[in-house]
């Protein structure tokens, strides 16, 4: 096992992983950028280093700093938490390279799975469901994209090969709008992903958007550690996630847990990851595999009794799981809400310094947050300040233990999204069950 470990992120999840190592007996070595200086986890930690100016291209982005700063300090391995550099291929290859081990799985995963289309062919081939689509990047004749369109059925979704986390995508209805829609998305691919290739996917009208949490050892043991809905989101980015998913026959889904975890003793996949589905009419339809531990995962941790971040360590570490599929018990039903520092109706983003910070608790709550009372929200990075976990036998119970909670959260100082939590926790619809990726922004559309 390691004894000391250089944690390349910022905000809660470096606060999570910090714990985590803690707990293992495990020394850590948080990087920061000059904004994060006051940070609790920087406090915290057994050593800490500078990589740089406020701006993440100049620290949390900058692969040679990080490296130097686990020179420096002696780590063993480095983890990358989420966002940031956890799923760069080329920073995952130069840490093996530079004698560390990378927290996550090899390169060649990350790169085969951050590539949608190659993904998309792998998931084929592992017996994995996917949405029907163009069999690899779109060419360059326009008579072909028109003939795939049509084969495939309006509307269609325009989707770039490198993107992600919602970005690079365009929903297409009519055939004039077609050729518009892949120029477009090409030239934004180019720019934003360095990767100008897109590919072409039928539109689910209504889906529900489901993902499978996975963890797989380097000595081909796999398993799968139960679903999660992640469908209440606005412009693609997640604002309400829930384990295990509500309405959703238990034989569909152990069939897709199943093939998952197949698929990754396929492709060699070392670490966390997650497969993310859209699932409409009892069907599911891969979308990507995310290769890095999730924003949401406590709702798995809650209901599964895993602590996913130190399986992690202890898989990078070359140990084998220690449990089998039979041992994942599913117990009871967890929700996360995902707590941001901005606006709650118009969404503008609210960096600021929070006056009063008083965190909720009681029976079955969990809070993962970095901020406390006087702490600064910077205006660089992510919004999100704080996770708030609800956990209860039945999801009837969560809900009511999560009504609670935010109604005992208080952040002063600056605006967050708390109103609209406090409001979708009685929202009929949520609390029946099965809303669809669209809920959230039609109810917005609605208010306004």
């Amino acid at each position: 096992m390691f004894e000391k470990i250089l944690i390349a992120n910022r905000g809660e999840i470096a606060l999570r992983i910090q714990r985590a190592c803690r707990e293992m007996g495990i020394r850590t070595v948080v990087v920061h950028s000059e904004a994060d200086a006051e940070a609790k986890y920087v406090k915290l930690a057994d050593e800490s280093v500078c990589i740089g100016p406020a701006a993440s291209r100049e620290s949390y982005l900058n692969i040679p700093a990080i490296i130097a700063a686990a020179e420096v300090t002696d780590a063993q391995a480095i983890h990358p938490g989420y966002g940031f550099l956890s799923e760069n291929a080329d920073f995952a290859e130069r840490v093996e390279k530079s004698g560390f081990v990378f927290i996550g799985p090899k390169a060649e995963s990350i790169r085969l799975m951050g590539d949608k289309v190659s993904a998309k062919d792998a998931m084929k081939k592992a017996g994995v469901p996917t949405v029907p689509g163009s069999e690899g990047a779109l060419p360059e004749e326009n008579k072909e994209i028109f003939r795939m369109a049509r084969q495939i059925g309006y509307p269609v979704i325009i989707k770039a090969a490198g993107g992600g986390g919602g970005r690079g995508m365009r929903v297409v209805h009519t055939e004039a709008a077609l050729l518009n829609a892949v120029q477009m998305t090409r030239s934004e691919a180019g720019a934003a992903f360095n990767n100008p290739a897109v590919y072409m996917e039928k539109y689910l009208e209504n889906p529900r958007h489901i993902e499978i949490q996975v963890l797989a050892d380097q000595h081909k043991n796999a398993v799968w550690l139960g679903e999660r809905d992640c469908s209440m989101q606005r412009r693609h980015q997640k604002i309400i996630e829930e384990a295990p998913a509500p309405g959703i026959n238990r034989r569909l889904i152990e069939r897709i847990g199943d093939r998952c975890a197949e698929a990754c003793r396929k492709i060699g996949y070392r670490g966390a990851g997650t497969f993310e589905f859209l699932y409409e009419d009892g069907e599911f339809f891969f979308i990507e595999m995310n290769t890095r531990v999730q924003v949401e995962h406590p709702v798995s941790e809650l209901i599964t009794g895993i602590d996913i971040v130190q399986e992690q360590i202890r898989i990078a570490a070359g140990e084998r799981l220690r449990f089998k599929q039979r041992d994942i018990v599913l117990k009871g039903h967890a929700i996360e809400c995902r707590i941001n520092a901005e606006d709650p109706y118009k969404f503008t983003p609210s960096p600021g310094r929070i006056t009063t910070w008083h965190a909720p608790g009681g029976p079955g709550i969990r809070v993962d947050s970095h901020v406390y009372s006087g702490y600064f929200v910077p205006p660089y990075y992510d919004s999100m300040v704080a996770k708030v976990i609800a956990h209860g036998d039945t999801r009837e119970q969560a809900i009511a233990r999560m009504r609670i909670a935010l109604s005992e959260t208080v952040i002063e100082g600056i605006l967050t999204n708390v109103p609209l939590h406090r409001e979708l926790m009685v929202d009929t619809k949520f609390m029946q069950g099965s809303t669809n990726i669209h809920y959230l922004e039609n109810k917005l559309a609605l208010r306004k």
